[in-house]
């Protein structure tokens, strides 16, 4: 069974989501999964190229409304 590490980044304003979710990657092992949940908008664009840039992989994005929800692997 996998685990996923969480990252609540609601209320955190740009850059500080995507800051956030590069420290929790860092310490966490190849394929390891992390699910972010951010309500800047800025995020919906942030997160996609900050997973591009460093060679994460975007399982999910979701726009829940005020919440946006992303699952990344490692």
């Amino acid at each position: 069974m996998e685990t996923e590490t969480h990252i609540d980044a609601k209320g955190l304003l740009c850059p500080l989501p995507v800051l956030r979710l590069r420290k929790v990657l860092e310490a966490l092992p190849a394929g390891a999964c992390v699910v972010l949940e951010a309500t800047d908008g800025a995020s919906w664009i942030d997160v996609p190229h900050f997973c591009a840039q460093a060679g994460h992989t975007l399982l999910e994005a979701e726009d829940l409304g005020r919440i946006k929800r992303y699952r990344i692997r490692k």
